[in-house]
Protein backbone atom coordinates (compact mmCIF):
# COMPACT_ATOMS: atom_id res chain seq x y z
CA UNK A 1 0.00 0.00 0.00
CA UNK A 2 1.46 3.32 -1.08
CA UNK A 3 1.23 6.23 1.34
CA UNK A 4 2.62 8.84 -1.05
CA UNK A 5 5.56 9.52 1.33
CA UNK A 6 9.07 8.49 0.44
CA UNK A 7 10.40 7.29 3.76
CA UNK A 8 13.97 7.26 2.48
CA UNK A 9 13.75 10.91 1.38
CA UNK A 10 12.06 11.89 4.64
CA UNK A 11 14.77 10.19 6.65
CA UNK A 12 17.50 11.89 4.67
CA UNK A 13 15.81 15.26 5.19
CA UNK A 14 15.53 14.73 8.94
CA UNK A 15 19.14 13.65 9.17
CA UNK A 16 20.22 16.74 7.20
CA UNK A 17 18.15 19.08 9.38
CA UNK A 18 19.39 17.52 12.60
CA UNK A 19 23.00 17.53 11.44
CA UNK A 20 22.74 21.15 10.30
CA UNK A 21 20.49 22.85 12.84
CA UNK A 22 21.26 20.54 15.68
CA UNK A 23 24.96 21.26 15.47
CA UNK A 24 24.26 24.97 15.07
CA UNK A 25 22.05 25.07 18.15
CA UNK A 26 24.53 23.07 20.20
CA UNK A 27 27.35 25.33 19.00
CA UNK A 28 25.31 28.47 19.73
CA UNK A 29 24.44 27.25 23.23
CA UNK A 30 28.05 26.36 23.94
CA UNK A 31 29.21 29.71 22.56
CA UNK A 32 26.72 31.55 24.79
CA UNK A 33 27.87 29.74 27.91
CA UNK A 34 31.55 30.27 27.11
CA UNK A 35 30.92 33.90 26.14
CA UNK A 36 29.05 34.60 29.35
CA UNK A 37 31.89 33.08 31.36
CA UNK A 38 34.39 35.25 29.49
CA UNK A 39 32.23 38.35 30.06
CA UNK A 40 32.15 37.58 33.79
CA UNK A 41 35.90 37.04 33.79
CA UNK A 42 36.41 40.38 32.03
CA UNK A 43 34.18 42.09 34.61
CA UNK A 44 36.28 40.69 37.46
CA UNK A 45 39.49 41.79 35.75
CA UNK A 46 38.13 45.29 35.22
CA UNK A 47 36.97 45.52 38.83
CA UNK A 48 40.31 44.31 40.19
CA UNK A 49 42.24 46.56 37.84
CA UNK A 50 40.22 49.65 38.73
CA UNK A 51 40.52 48.86 42.43
CA UNK A 52 44.31 49.16 42.15
CA UNK A 53 44.12 52.60 40.55
CA UNK A 54 43.27 55.96 42.06
CA UNK A 55 39.78 55.93 40.57
CA UNK A 56 37.00 56.60 43.05
CA UNK A 57 35.49 53.53 44.69
CA UNK A 58 31.99 54.53 43.62
CA UNK A 59 32.84 54.16 39.92
CA UNK A 60 34.39 50.69 40.14
CA UNK A 61 31.24 48.48 40.24
CA UNK A 62 29.41 50.77 37.83
CA UNK A 63 32.11 50.63 35.13
CA UNK A 64 32.66 46.90 35.66
CA UNK A 65 28.97 46.20 35.10
CA UNK A 66 28.91 48.36 31.96
CA UNK A 67 31.81 46.37 30.53
CA UNK A 68 30.04 43.12 31.41
CA UNK A 69 26.80 44.06 29.65
CA UNK A 70 28.66 45.34 26.59
CA UNK A 71 30.62 42.07 26.33
CA UNK A 72 27.39 40.10 26.78
CA UNK A 73 25.79 42.03 23.92
CA UNK A 74 28.66 41.02 21.60
CA UNK A 75 28.25 37.41 22.74
CA UNK A 76 24.54 37.44 21.86
CA UNK A 77 25.26 38.88 18.41
CA UNK A 78 27.88 36.19 17.80
CA UNK A 79 25.45 33.47 18.92
CA UNK A 80 22.80 34.74 16.51
CA UNK A 81 25.37 34.62 13.72
CA UNK A 82 26.18 30.98 14.55
CA UNK A 83 22.51 30.06 14.38
CA UNK A 84 22.34 31.63 10.93
CA UNK A 85 20.32 34.77 11.64
CA UNK A 86 21.39 37.76 9.57
CA UNK A 87 22.49 40.36 12.07
CA UNK A 88 22.11 43.17 9.50
CA UNK A 89 18.40 42.57 9.03
CA UNK A 90 18.11 41.80 12.70
CA UNK A 91 19.16 45.35 13.52
CA UNK A 92 15.93 46.71 12.07
CA UNK A 93 13.86 44.22 14.03
CA UNK A 94 15.81 44.94 17.19
CA UNK A 95 15.31 48.66 16.65
CA UNK A 96 11.55 48.24 16.51
CA UNK A 97 11.60 45.90 19.47
CA UNK A 98 13.85 48.27 21.35
CA UNK A 99 11.37 51.10 20.81
CA UNK A 100 8.51 48.97 22.13
CA UNK A 101 10.57 47.69 25.04
CA UNK A 102 11.71 51.23 25.78
CA UNK A 103 8.10 52.36 26.13
CA UNK A 104 7.36 49.43 28.42
CA UNK A 105 10.49 49.94 30.50
CA UNK A 106 10.54 53.69 30.88
CA UNK A 107 11.13 53.39 34.61
CA UNK A 108 14.05 50.99 34.15
CA UNK A 109 15.64 53.16 31.46
CA UNK A 110 15.09 56.18 33.68
CA UNK A 111 16.91 54.41 36.50
CA UNK A 112 19.79 53.61 34.15
CA UNK A 113 20.01 57.21 32.93
CA UNK A 114 19.92 58.45 36.51
CA UNK A 115 22.67 55.99 37.42
CA UNK A 116 24.84 57.43 34.66
CA UNK A 117 24.18 60.96 35.95
CA UNK A 118 25.09 59.89 39.47
CA UNK A 119 28.40 58.57 38.17
CA UNK A 120 29.11 61.69 36.11
CA UNK A 121 28.25 64.37 38.66
CA UNK A 122 28.84 62.26 41.82
CA UNK A 123 26.63 64.10 44.31
CA UNK A 124 27.03 61.10 46.61
CA UNK A 125 29.84 58.62 47.17
CA UNK A 126 30.16 55.29 48.90
CA UNK A 127 30.53 55.90 52.63
CA UNK A 128 28.63 59.22 52.65
CA UNK A 129 25.81 59.67 55.14
CA UNK A 130 22.89 61.11 53.17
CA UNK A 131 19.18 61.78 53.34
CA UNK A 132 17.27 61.02 50.13
CA UNK A 133 13.51 60.82 49.60
CA UNK A 134 12.92 60.84 53.35
CA UNK A 135 15.40 58.00 53.96
CA UNK A 136 18.68 58.54 55.81
CA UNK A 137 21.65 56.19 55.83
CA UNK A 138 25.20 55.47 54.73
CA UNK A 139 25.71 54.82 51.02
CA UNK A 140 26.81 51.20 50.58
CA UNK A 141 26.44 50.68 46.83
CA UNK A 142 25.66 52.73 43.71
CA UNK A 143 24.62 50.44 40.86
CA UNK A 144 23.36 50.78 37.31
CA UNK A 145 19.71 50.77 38.37
CA UNK A 146 19.58 51.27 42.14
CA UNK A 147 21.41 52.70 45.15
CA UNK A 148 21.68 50.93 48.50
CA UNK A 149 21.72 52.66 51.89
CA UNK A 150 22.35 51.28 55.35
CA UNK A 151 20.47 53.07 58.14
CA UNK A 152 22.01 53.81 61.57
CA UNK A 153 19.88 51.00 63.05
CA UNK A 154 21.32 48.58 60.44
CA UNK A 155 18.38 48.38 58.03
CA UNK A 156 19.13 48.09 54.32
CA UNK A 157 17.21 50.42 52.00
CA UNK A 158 17.27 50.04 48.21
CA UNK A 159 16.29 53.14 46.22
CA UNK A 160 15.80 53.25 42.43
CA UNK A 161 18.28 55.65 40.89
CA UNK A 162 15.49 57.79 39.42
CA UNK A 163 14.32 58.49 42.98
CA UNK A 164 17.88 59.31 44.06
CA UNK A 165 18.82 61.71 41.26
CA UNK A 166 15.31 63.15 40.99
CA UNK A 167 15.06 64.11 44.67
CA UNK A 168 16.75 66.63 46.94
CA UNK A 169 19.94 65.05 48.32
CA UNK A 170 21.20 66.10 51.75
CA UNK A 171 24.80 64.94 52.01
CA UNK A 172 26.00 65.21 55.60
CA UNK A 173 29.48 63.96 54.66
CA UNK A 174 30.22 66.43 51.87
CA UNK A 175 31.97 68.99 54.12
CA UNK A 176 34.65 68.46 56.74
CA UNK A 177 33.01 70.51 59.49
CA UNK A 178 29.42 70.94 60.70
CA UNK A 179 27.58 73.43 62.87
CA UNK A 180 25.78 72.30 66.00
CA UNK A 181 22.55 74.30 66.43
CA UNK A 182 21.22 74.45 69.99
CA UNK A 183 18.48 76.54 71.59
CA UNK A 184 18.72 77.12 75.37
CA UNK A 185 15.83 78.73 77.26
CA UNK A 186 16.10 80.73 80.48
CA UNK A 187 13.49 82.49 82.62
CA UNK A 188 12.52 86.09 81.96
CA UNK A 189 13.85 87.20 85.34
CA UNK A 190 17.25 85.48 84.81
CA UNK A 191 20.33 87.50 83.92
CA UNK A 192 20.96 86.99 80.20
CA UNK A 193 24.63 88.01 80.48
CA UNK A 194 25.28 85.45 83.24
CA UNK A 195 23.65 82.69 81.17
CA UNK A 196 25.64 83.60 78.06
CA UNK A 197 28.91 83.64 80.04
CA UNK A 198 28.13 80.16 81.40
CA UNK A 199 27.49 78.87 77.89
CA UNK A 200 30.67 80.53 76.62
CA UNK A 201 32.77 78.81 79.30
CA UNK A 202 31.34 75.43 78.32
CA UNK A 203 32.22 75.98 74.66
CA UNK A 204 35.76 77.05 75.54
CA UNK A 205 36.30 73.95 77.69
CA UNK A 206 35.03 71.53 75.01
CA UNK A 207 38.04 70.40 72.96
CA UNK A 208 35.95 69.29 69.99
CA UNK A 209 34.48 72.77 69.48
CA UNK A 210 36.47 74.63 66.80
CA UNK A 211 37.81 78.13 67.26
CA UNK A 212 37.40 78.89 63.56
CA UNK A 213 34.61 79.45 62.63
CA UNK A 214 33.92 81.21 65.91
CA UNK A 215 30.91 79.96 67.90
CA UNK A 216 27.82 82.17 68.02
CA UNK A 217 25.83 82.87 71.21
CA UNK A 218 22.92 85.28 70.89
CA UNK A 219 19.38 86.01 72.07
CA UNK A 220 17.20 84.12 69.61
CA UNK A 221 13.63 84.96 70.59
CA UNK A 222 11.29 85.97 73.39
CA UNK A 223 9.09 82.90 73.64
CA UNK A 224 5.92 82.39 75.65
CA UNK A 225 7.65 80.96 78.72
CA UNK A 226 11.35 81.63 78.17
CA UNK A 227 14.05 83.80 76.68
CA UNK A 228 15.70 81.53 74.12
CA UNK A 229 19.42 81.74 73.47
CA UNK A 230 20.81 80.33 70.23
CA UNK A 231 24.15 78.48 70.58
CA UNK A 232 25.98 77.61 67.35
CA UNK A 233 29.45 76.07 67.72
CA UNK A 234 31.32 74.23 64.95
CA UNK A 235 33.01 70.82 65.11
CA UNK A 236 34.53 68.22 62.83
CA UNK A 237 32.04 66.14 60.87
CA UNK A 238 32.84 62.87 62.63
CA UNK A 239 32.45 64.51 66.08
CA UNK A 240 29.00 66.01 65.43
CA UNK A 241 26.68 63.79 67.44
CA UNK A 242 28.90 63.16 70.46
CA UNK A 243 29.67 66.90 70.63
CA UNK A 244 25.99 67.80 70.43
CA UNK A 245 24.99 65.36 73.16
CA UNK A 246 27.80 66.40 75.53
CA UNK A 247 27.13 70.11 75.00
CA UNK A 248 23.42 69.78 75.80
CA UNK A 249 24.19 68.24 79.17
CA UNK A 250 27.14 70.49 79.99
CA UNK A 251 25.26 73.68 79.10
CA UNK A 252 22.23 72.73 81.19
CA UNK A 253 24.39 72.02 84.23
CA UNK A 254 26.48 75.17 83.76
CA UNK A 255 23.45 77.45 83.34
CA UNK A 256 21.81 76.06 86.45
CA UNK A 257 25.05 76.39 88.45
CA UNK A 258 25.19 80.03 87.39
CA UNK A 259 21.84 80.62 89.08
CA UNK A 260 19.65 80.55 86.00
CA UNK A 261 16.72 78.23 85.41
CA UNK A 262 15.72 76.42 82.26
CA UNK A 263 11.93 76.86 82.34
CA UNK A 264 9.14 74.63 81.16
CA UNK A 265 5.80 75.79 79.69
CA UNK A 266 3.41 77.04 82.38
CA UNK A 267 0.39 79.31 82.79
CA UNK A 268 -0.52 81.84 85.45
CA UNK A 269 -4.24 81.83 86.31
CA UNK A 270 -5.59 84.99 87.91
CA UNK A 271 -8.91 84.80 89.80
CA UNK A 272 -10.73 88.07 90.47
CA UNK A 273 -13.51 88.62 92.99
CA UNK A 274 -14.51 86.52 95.95
CA UNK A 275 -17.17 84.00 96.85
CA UNK A 276 -19.73 83.33 94.17
CA UNK A 277 -18.36 86.15 92.05
CA UNK A 278 -15.09 84.23 91.56
CA UNK A 279 -16.94 81.40 89.79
Amino acid sequence: METGIDLTTLGDTLVTMISTWGLRLVGAFAAFLIGRMIAGWIRRLVREGLSRTSIEETLVPFLANLVYYAALAFVIIAVLGIVGIETASLAVVLGAMGFAVGLALQGTLGNFASGVMLMVFRPIRIGDFVEIAGEAGTVQYIGVFSTRLNTPDNIQIVLPNSSVYGQVIRNFSANDIRRVDLVIGIRYDDDIGVAMDAVRKVLRSEERVLDDPEPVIAVHELADSSVNLVVRPWCNREDYWITRWDLIRAIKEAVEQAGCTIPFPQRDVHVYGSGSQAL
